[in-house]
Protein backbone atom coordinates (compact mmCIF):
# COMPACT_ATOMS: atom_id res chain seq x y z
CA UNK A 1 0.00 0.00 0.00
CA UNK A 2 1.43 3.42 -0.99
CA UNK A 3 2.29 5.94 1.72
CA UNK A 4 1.98 8.83 -0.68
CA UNK A 5 -0.17 11.71 0.55
CA UNK A 6 -2.88 12.93 -1.81
CA UNK A 7 -2.92 16.71 -2.30
CA UNK A 8 -6.35 18.34 -2.39
CA UNK A 9 -7.28 21.89 -3.39
CA UNK A 10 -10.66 23.16 -2.16
CA UNK A 11 -12.22 25.98 -4.14
CA UNK A 12 -14.69 27.91 -1.98
CA UNK A 13 -13.14 26.91 1.34
CA UNK A 14 -14.25 30.21 2.91
CA UNK A 15 -17.95 29.33 2.71
CA UNK A 16 -20.28 27.30 4.87
CA UNK A 17 -19.70 24.05 3.03
CA UNK A 18 -16.02 24.75 2.42
CA UNK A 19 -15.29 25.21 6.10
CA UNK A 20 -16.78 21.82 6.88
CA UNK A 21 -15.15 20.00 3.96
CA UNK A 22 -11.71 21.44 4.73
CA UNK A 23 -11.99 20.38 8.36
CA UNK A 24 -12.91 16.82 7.42
CA UNK A 25 -10.07 16.61 4.89
CA UNK A 26 -7.56 17.97 7.40
CA UNK A 27 -8.47 15.18 9.84
CA UNK A 28 -7.12 12.55 7.44
CA UNK A 29 -3.42 11.69 7.45
CA UNK A 30 -3.47 10.45 3.86
CA UNK A 31 -4.68 13.82 2.54
CA UNK A 32 -3.01 17.23 2.43
CA UNK A 33 -5.10 20.34 1.85
CA UNK A 34 -3.33 22.82 -0.44
CA UNK A 35 -3.68 26.57 0.15
CA UNK A 36 -5.51 27.99 -2.83
CA UNK A 37 -3.64 31.31 -2.51
CA UNK A 38 -0.28 29.59 -2.88
CA UNK A 39 1.66 29.61 -6.12
CA UNK A 40 0.20 27.53 -8.92
CA UNK A 41 1.32 23.95 -8.92
CA UNK A 42 0.00 20.46 -9.58
CA UNK A 43 -2.44 18.80 -7.17
CA UNK A 44 -4.06 15.39 -7.19
CA UNK A 45 -7.66 16.39 -6.50
CA UNK A 46 -9.62 19.61 -6.95
CA UNK A 47 -12.83 20.03 -4.95
CA UNK A 48 -15.05 22.79 -6.36
CA UNK A 49 -17.72 24.22 -4.07
CA UNK A 50 -18.13 27.53 -5.91
CA UNK A 51 -19.96 26.67 -9.13
CA UNK A 52 -23.04 25.42 -7.26
CA UNK A 53 -22.99 28.17 -4.60
CA UNK A 54 -26.02 30.30 -5.50
CA UNK A 55 -25.38 32.98 -2.87
CA UNK A 56 -21.69 33.37 -3.72
CA UNK A 57 -22.49 33.81 -7.40
CA UNK A 58 -25.24 36.32 -6.62
CA UNK A 59 -22.99 38.32 -4.31
CA UNK A 60 -20.51 38.75 -7.15
CA UNK A 61 -23.25 39.56 -9.68
CA UNK A 62 -21.73 36.83 -11.79
CA UNK A 63 -23.06 33.75 -13.55
CA UNK A 64 -22.61 30.03 -13.10
CA UNK A 65 -20.98 29.98 -16.52
CA UNK A 66 -18.29 32.48 -15.51
CA UNK A 67 -17.56 30.47 -12.36
CA UNK A 68 -17.34 27.37 -14.54
CA UNK A 69 -14.80 29.09 -16.79
CA UNK A 70 -12.71 29.94 -13.72
CA UNK A 71 -12.83 26.29 -12.67
CA UNK A 72 -11.65 25.09 -16.07
CA UNK A 73 -8.75 27.55 -15.92
CA UNK A 74 -7.86 26.18 -12.49
CA UNK A 75 -7.87 22.64 -13.84
CA UNK A 76 -5.39 23.67 -16.53
CA UNK A 77 -3.08 25.25 -13.96
CA UNK A 78 -3.29 22.47 -11.38
CA UNK A 79 -3.47 19.38 -13.63
CA UNK A 80 -5.44 17.20 -11.21
CA UNK A 81 -6.43 13.64 -12.02
CA UNK A 82 -9.72 13.90 -10.14
CA UNK A 83 -12.34 16.61 -9.71
CA UNK A 84 -15.21 16.76 -7.25
CA UNK A 85 -17.87 19.20 -8.45
CA UNK A 86 -20.84 20.10 -6.25
CA UNK A 87 -23.75 20.82 -8.59
CA UNK A 88 -27.44 20.41 -7.65
CA UNK A 89 -30.35 18.05 -8.17
CA UNK A 90 -32.10 21.09 -9.66
CA UNK A 91 -30.50 20.15 -13.00
CA UNK A 92 -32.95 17.23 -13.33
CA UNK A 93 -35.85 19.65 -13.55
CA UNK A 94 -39.26 19.28 -11.90
CA UNK A 95 -41.83 17.55 -14.10
CA UNK A 96 -44.95 15.48 -13.53
CA UNK A 97 -43.49 12.57 -15.49
CA UNK A 98 -40.23 12.45 -13.52
CA UNK A 99 -39.35 9.02 -12.12
CA UNK A 100 -39.81 8.90 -8.34
CA UNK A 101 -37.08 8.86 -7.22
CA UNK A 102 -34.65 10.06 -9.88
CA UNK A 103 -31.47 8.05 -10.31
CA UNK A 104 -28.16 9.23 -11.74
CA UNK A 105 -29.14 7.88 -15.16
CA UNK A 106 -32.00 10.37 -15.55
CA UNK A 107 -31.56 12.93 -18.32
CA UNK A 108 -30.91 16.59 -17.56
CA UNK A 109 -34.03 18.72 -18.00
CA UNK A 110 -33.50 21.88 -15.93
CA UNK A 111 -36.35 24.38 -15.97
CA UNK A 112 -35.52 26.57 -18.95
CA UNK A 113 -36.52 29.83 -17.24
CA UNK A 114 -34.41 29.04 -14.17
CA UNK A 115 -31.02 30.25 -15.39
CA UNK A 116 -29.08 28.96 -12.38
CA UNK A 117 -30.03 25.32 -13.00
CA UNK A 118 -29.67 25.62 -16.76
CA UNK A 119 -26.15 27.02 -16.48
CA UNK A 120 -25.21 24.38 -13.89
CA UNK A 121 -26.11 21.70 -16.42
CA UNK A 122 -23.89 23.47 -18.94
CA UNK A 123 -20.92 23.46 -16.57
CA UNK A 124 -21.45 19.75 -15.93
CA UNK A 125 -21.17 19.11 -19.66
CA UNK A 126 -18.01 21.25 -19.92
CA UNK A 127 -16.43 19.36 -17.03
CA UNK A 128 -17.26 16.06 -18.71
CA UNK A 129 -15.46 17.28 -21.83
CA UNK A 130 -12.41 17.99 -19.65
CA UNK A 131 -12.60 14.48 -18.21
CA UNK A 132 -12.73 12.80 -21.61
CA UNK A 133 -9.81 14.90 -22.91
CA UNK A 134 -7.38 13.01 -20.64
CA UNK A 135 -6.83 9.30 -20.16
CA UNK A 136 -6.23 9.47 -16.41
CA UNK A 137 -8.99 11.87 -15.39
CA UNK A 138 -12.14 11.22 -13.37
CA UNK A 139 -14.92 13.47 -12.08
CA UNK A 140 -17.43 13.17 -9.26
CA UNK A 141 -20.48 15.35 -9.94
CA UNK A 142 -22.53 15.63 -6.76
CA UNK A 143 -26.19 16.56 -7.14
CA UNK A 144 -27.57 17.33 -3.66
CA UNK A 145 -31.18 17.97 -2.76
CA UNK A 146 -32.06 21.26 -0.99
CA UNK A 147 -29.15 21.92 1.40
CA UNK A 148 -30.02 23.36 4.81
CA UNK A 149 -28.66 23.84 8.31
CA UNK A 150 -29.95 25.24 11.58
CA UNK A 151 -27.01 27.60 12.03
CA UNK A 152 -27.26 31.16 10.71
CA UNK A 153 -24.73 33.69 9.46
CA UNK A 154 -22.01 33.42 6.77
CA UNK A 155 -21.19 29.82 7.75
CA UNK A 156 -24.76 28.80 8.45
CA UNK A 157 -25.37 26.60 5.45
CA UNK A 158 -28.95 27.52 4.47
CA UNK A 159 -28.78 29.60 1.31
CA UNK A 160 -31.31 32.14 0.10
CA UNK A 161 -32.25 29.67 -2.62
CA UNK A 162 -32.92 26.92 -0.07
CA UNK A 163 -35.06 29.24 2.04
CA UNK A 164 -37.01 30.28 -1.05
CA UNK A 165 -37.70 26.67 -2.00
CA UNK A 166 -38.73 25.77 1.56
CA UNK A 167 -41.10 28.74 1.68
CA UNK A 168 -42.59 27.77 -1.67
CA UNK A 169 -43.97 24.38 -0.63
CA UNK A 170 -47.57 23.93 0.51
CA UNK A 171 -49.08 27.12 -0.93
CA UNK A 172 -51.63 25.81 -3.42
CA UNK A 173 -55.29 25.26 -2.65
CA UNK A 174 -56.99 22.01 -3.48
CA UNK A 175 -53.97 20.48 -5.16
CA UNK A 176 -51.63 17.76 -4.06
CA UNK A 177 -48.21 19.09 -3.17
CA UNK A 178 -45.12 17.17 -4.31
CA UNK A 179 -42.82 15.49 -1.83
CA UNK A 180 -39.55 17.23 -0.98
CA UNK A 181 -36.03 16.38 0.13
CA UNK A 182 -33.65 18.32 2.36
CA UNK A 183 -30.05 17.34 3.05
CA UNK A 184 -28.03 18.66 5.99
CA UNK A 185 -24.89 20.56 5.06
CA UNK A 186 -22.80 18.30 7.31
CA UNK A 187 -24.01 15.24 5.40
CA UNK A 188 -23.19 16.95 2.11
CA UNK A 189 -19.69 17.73 3.41
CA UNK A 190 -19.10 14.09 4.30
CA UNK A 191 -20.37 13.06 0.85
CA UNK A 192 -17.88 15.43 -0.81
CA UNK A 193 -15.00 13.96 1.18
CA UNK A 194 -16.16 10.41 0.48
CA UNK A 195 -16.18 11.05 -3.27
CA UNK A 196 -12.77 12.69 -3.08
CA UNK A 197 -11.30 9.68 -1.28
CA UNK A 198 -12.98 7.04 -3.45
CA UNK A 199 -12.54 9.07 -6.65
CA UNK A 200 -16.03 8.10 -7.69
CA UNK A 201 -16.38 8.69 -11.42
CA UNK A 202 -19.72 10.00 -12.61
CA UNK A 203 -22.86 11.52 -11.10
CA UNK A 204 -23.67 10.97 -7.43
CA UNK A 205 -26.99 12.06 -5.89
CA UNK A 206 -26.91 13.36 -2.31
CA UNK A 207 -30.01 13.12 -0.11
CA UNK A 208 -31.28 11.31 2.99
CA UNK A 209 -33.36 8.17 2.57
CA UNK A 210 -36.80 8.82 1.08
CA UNK A 211 -38.56 12.17 1.12
CA UNK A 212 -41.20 14.16 3.01
CA UNK A 213 -44.76 13.94 1.59
CA UNK A 214 -46.25 17.27 0.51
CA UNK A 215 -48.89 17.41 3.25
CA UNK A 216 -46.23 16.67 5.85
CA UNK A 217 -44.03 19.50 4.54
CA UNK A 218 -47.00 21.83 4.92
CA UNK A 219 -47.62 20.64 8.47
CA UNK A 220 -43.97 21.02 9.44
CA UNK A 221 -44.03 24.52 7.98
CA UNK A 222 -46.73 25.55 10.42
CA UNK A 223 -49.87 24.73 8.43
CA UNK A 224 -49.92 27.84 6.28
CA UNK A 225 -53.31 29.45 5.67
CA UNK A 226 -54.56 28.30 2.28
CA UNK A 227 -56.96 30.87 0.85
CA UNK A 228 -59.18 30.19 -2.19
CA UNK A 229 -57.14 32.40 -4.51
CA UNK A 230 -56.36 32.20 -8.19
CA UNK A 231 -52.97 30.98 -9.39
CA UNK A 232 -52.10 34.59 -10.29
CA UNK A 233 -52.93 35.82 -6.79
CA UNK A 234 -50.80 33.05 -5.30
CA UNK A 235 -47.90 34.08 -7.55
CA UNK A 236 -48.16 37.70 -6.35
CA UNK A 237 -48.21 36.68 -2.69
CA UNK A 238 -45.33 34.25 -3.20
CA UNK A 239 -43.25 36.92 -4.93
CA UNK A 240 -43.77 39.22 -1.96
CA UNK A 241 -42.83 36.48 0.51
CA UNK A 242 -39.68 35.44 -1.34
CA UNK A 243 -38.61 39.04 -1.97
CA UNK A 244 -38.62 39.70 1.77
CA UNK A 245 -36.16 36.88 2.33
CA UNK A 246 -33.42 37.60 -0.19
CA UNK A 247 -34.82 39.47 -3.17
CA UNK A 248 -37.23 38.77 -6.05
CA UNK A 249 -38.19 35.20 -6.85
CA UNK A 250 -35.82 33.85 -9.52
CA UNK A 251 -37.78 33.17 -12.72
CA UNK A 252 -38.49 29.47 -13.11
CA UNK A 253 -37.86 28.51 -9.48
CA UNK A 254 -41.56 28.18 -8.66
CA UNK A 255 -41.79 25.14 -10.96
CA UNK A 256 -39.66 23.19 -8.48
CA UNK A 257 -42.37 23.53 -5.82
CA UNK A 258 -45.06 22.05 -8.08
CA UNK A 259 -43.65 18.68 -9.19
CA UNK A 260 -41.43 15.90 -7.90
CA UNK A 261 -37.65 16.03 -8.33
CA UNK A 262 -36.58 13.80 -5.42
CA UNK A 263 -33.48 11.64 -5.90
CA UNK A 264 -32.24 8.18 -4.93
CA UNK A 265 -29.06 7.90 -2.85
CA UNK A 266 -28.18 4.25 -3.57
CA UNK A 267 -24.92 5.00 -5.36
CA UNK A 268 -23.62 7.23 -2.58
CA UNK A 269 -24.55 4.66 0.05
CA UNK A 270 -22.64 2.04 -1.94
CA UNK A 271 -19.53 4.21 -1.45
CA UNK A 272 -19.90 3.86 2.30
CA UNK A 273 -21.73 7.13 3.01
CA UNK A 274 -24.65 7.28 5.43
CA UNK A 275 -26.94 10.23 6.22
CA UNK A 276 -26.98 11.37 9.84
CA UNK A 277 -30.01 13.69 9.65
CA UNK A 278 -33.43 12.86 8.17
CA UNK A 279 -35.35 14.99 5.69
CA UNK A 280 -37.83 16.13 8.34
CA UNK A 281 -35.11 17.00 10.85
CA UNK A 282 -33.25 19.06 8.27
CA UNK A 283 -36.39 20.95 7.25
CA UNK A 284 -37.38 21.78 10.82
CA UNK A 285 -33.85 22.78 11.80
CA UNK A 286 -33.31 24.86 8.68
CA UNK A 287 -36.60 26.78 8.72
CA UNK A 288 -37.53 27.24 12.38
CA UNK A 289 -37.62 30.97 13.03
CA UNK A 290 -34.91 31.61 10.48
CA UNK A 291 -36.31 33.84 7.76
CA UNK A 292 -37.96 36.64 9.76
CA UNK A 293 -34.94 37.14 12.01
CA UNK A 294 -32.80 37.77 8.92
CA UNK A 295 -35.09 40.44 7.47
CA UNK A 296 -33.86 44.03 7.69
CA UNK A 297 -36.09 46.80 9.18
CA UNK A 298 -36.68 48.14 5.67
CA UNK A 299 -37.84 44.74 4.46
CA UNK A 300 -40.11 44.39 7.50
CA UNK A 301 -41.70 47.74 6.68
CA UNK A 302 -42.25 46.51 3.13
CA UNK A 303 -43.75 43.33 4.57
CA UNK A 304 -46.26 45.25 6.66
CA UNK A 305 -47.24 47.39 3.68
CA UNK A 306 -47.43 44.38 1.36
CA UNK A 307 -49.50 42.40 3.84
CA UNK A 308 -51.94 45.29 4.13
CA UNK A 309 -52.35 45.53 0.37
CA UNK A 310 -52.82 41.78 0.01
CA UNK A 311 -55.40 41.76 2.80
CA UNK A 312 -57.42 44.49 1.10
CA UNK A 313 -57.30 42.63 -2.22
CA UNK A 314 -58.37 39.34 -0.62
CA UNK A 315 -61.24 40.95 1.28
CA UNK A 316 -62.41 42.82 -1.83
CA UNK A 317 -62.38 39.66 -3.94
CA UNK A 318 -64.22 37.72 -1.24
CA UNK A 319 -66.87 40.45 -0.93
CA UNK A 320 -67.39 40.55 -4.70
CA UNK A 321 -67.86 36.78 -4.75
CA UNK A 322 -70.49 37.00 -2.01
CA UNK A 323 -72.37 39.81 -3.77
CA UNK A 324 -72.24 38.18 -7.19
CA UNK A 325 -75.72 36.91 -8.21
CA UNK A 326 -75.90 33.14 -8.34
CA UNK A 327 -76.96 31.51 -11.58
CA UNK A 328 -80.10 29.43 -11.44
Amino acid sequence: MSDRVTTVLVRGDDGALGERVTRLLADRRDLSVVDGDAADGPVDVVVDLEVGDHDRIGARSASVTSFGDELLDELVRRSPTHLVLVSSALVYGAYRNNPVPLTETAILRPEHDFVFARQLAGVELAVDDWRRAGTDRSVSVLRPAVVMSGAHGPLGGTSALARALAAGYGRRLGREDPGAQFVHIDDLASAVVRCAIERADGVVNVAPDGWVPGDRVRALGGGRLRLPLSERAVEVITSLTWRLQRGPIPPGLDAYTRSFWVVANDRLRALGWEPTVTNEQVFVEGTEGAWWSSVTPKRRQEAALGAGVVTVIVLTLSLLRLLRPRRR
